[in-house]
């Protein structure tokens, strides 16, 4: 039975006034929800496990069922958990899915780019860090690849890590991210900066995420810029997370008041926002992306030896660390072993040296390190490290012979200008103290010893002004920086 020509042109009227509402109802993104939940906690090379990551990763992941996501947790990941882990959620992914991932534990930003780092790291040098570590940036483009509609990392890594000083070159905090269209990343504190441990169970970025996310109806960008609001608020500014956003589509964790809310989101009504801050990257010009080698600097020259009666090494300010205290560490326990089959292995002293300075046992580092350059005279990086640790135990003739060596070998060595210029910090050459921070911080802008090294060295000499302004960008991006220097004899 055909059409008659009134009622085709009913049908015509009512097609077109269907895609008209349509076209006026905002795209809400309606995928299959998918979600990696990673919580770690438990790192050999740290003092002491971390407190937050498993209970965040737990609640985050708890409310991500809840709002209709398929989640997997991973708590403790090694390397190899960490890749497989990835490698089924890339499976899960298809055309237009949501994914979301979490990552609490340590983070290292490593030639421009945020690498989440597994508990069973071994990193010694920036370049391990590549290797052991996952790029963020990697990650999110092969979530992209495999055609997920929207894409979310929420990343709470702005810890100061354990492995910093195998490398003073090393910068606080994570770095922008460069993520492929229908991102949304959000770091919990700001770029290059990291955050003070709470001491808490969970951390505040966590708990004021959750509440956000129990608010119904809100975008996902509304929700994580509320986040933002709740925890600058409640740290005072002190922690002031990153937001970058490239979401092409809306979405909720949950849209329309599909789930019910909590008494606590009834209790009260939500703070007002100021403006959103869209922080976005864009990308650098093709070609130029993996350009990360600095430009030649014009290192100072080497400051004529302090011929002046220095007093001998004071006493350590706290009860030195002893070998038999720290040998159940099993980072040392390991290396030991190592170096009981060999005793020549030089790289294996080197490490455990940097170890032990880690932990405060210089004397005991001290001896790794004339031992190493024993074996190996040319090891530029065991003459940086030997020329810290007798800095800070106030050998400063022996540390300036080190620290000279080290830019010998390797002009523009930005761990040895880092570790000369607090050196001459403590020895009173304050012009000295800052042209070799300048110098570092040509190489490394982020490089938060050498800023506020350089802060204390400009007060000393009479810039007050920007001294302080130093001194307060540093303290933005790192909070411990103060009692690192104080435990150096330095303030």
């Amino acid at each position: 039975m055909g059409w008659t020509a009134a009622a085709m042109k009913i049908r015509v009227l009512l097609l077109s006034l269907l895609l008209s509402v349509a076209s006026a109802v905002p795209s809400l993104a309606a995928g299959e929800r998918l979600a990696l939940v990673i919580g770690n906690a438990k790192y050999p090379d740290a003092e002491a496990p971390l407190r937050e990551p498993i209970n965040d990763a737990r609640d985050v992941a708890d409310e991500l069922k809840r709002d209709g996501f398929a989640v997997e947790t991973g708590e403790n990941l090694t390397a190899e958990q960490m890749r497989r882990a990835f490698d089924r959620l890339y499976g899960k992914i298809k055309p237009g899915s949501i994914v979301l991932l979490f990552f609490s534990g340590f983070g290292i930003e490593s030639g421009r780019q945020s690498y989440m780092i597994p508990v069973d790291a071994q990193i010694w040098t920036e370049p391990d860090v590549r290797r052991d570590g996952f790029s963020l940036e990697k990650v999110l483009g092969e979530i992209n690849s495999r055609g997920a509609g929207v894409k979310i990392a929420l990343i709470d890594a702005s810890r100061r890590n354990p492995f910093e000083r195998r490398f003073r070159s090393f910068s606080a905090g994570l770095a922008p991210v460069i993520a492929p269209n229908g991102t949304l990343v959000m770091y919990s504190a700001a770029l290059s900066s990291v955050v003070a441990d709470s001491g808490g169970d969970r951390s505040l970025f966590v708990r004021e995420l959750l509440k956000e996310i129990r608010v119904p109806d809100l975008t996902a960008e509304e929700t994580l810029n509320r986040t933002r609001v709740g925890v600058t608020r409640a740290s005072r500014s002190e922690q002031v997370p990153w937001i970058s956003s490239s979401l092409a589509e809306d979405f909720s964790f949950i849209p329309g008041g599909s789930r019910p809310s909590t008494p606590s989101t009834q209790a009260k009504s939500p703070p007002p926002l100021p403006p959103p801050v869209q922080q976005t990257v864009t990308p650098p010009p093709p070609g130029k992306q993996q350009a990360s080698i600095p430009p030649p600097v014009e290192v100072p020259p080497p400051p004529k030896q302090i011929e002046v009666n220095i007093p001998p090494p004071p006493p350590p300010q706290q009860p030195a660390r002893t070998e038999n205290a720290l040998s159940d560490d099993p980072t040392i326990k390991s290396l030991t072993a190592k170096l009981n089959d060999n005793p020549d292995d030089s790289a294996a002293l080197y490490r455990r040296g940097q170890v032990y300075a880690s932990k405060g046992a210089y004397d005991l580092a001290i001896k790794d390190f004339n031992n190493s350059l024993r074996l190996n005279p040319k090891d530029v990086e065991a003459y940086n490290n030997r020329c810290w640790a007798r800095t800070v135990i106030g050998d400063l003739q022996a540390a300036l012979r080190d620290c000279n060596e080290a830019l010998r070998l390797r002009p523009n060595f930005v761990d040895a200008l880092d570790s000369r210029g607090l050196l001459n910090l403590k020895s009173g050459q304050t012009k000295n103290a800052i042209a070799d921070f300048d110098a570092a911080l040509r190489i490394n802008p982020r490089l938060t010893s050498s800023l506020y090294g350089r802060g204390l060295a400009k007060r000393r000499n009479g810039s007050i002004a920007e001294g302080d302004l130093d001194i307060a960008n540093a303290k933005a991006m790192d909070p411990n920086i103060v009692k690192e220097f104080a435990d150096y004899g330095v303030q």
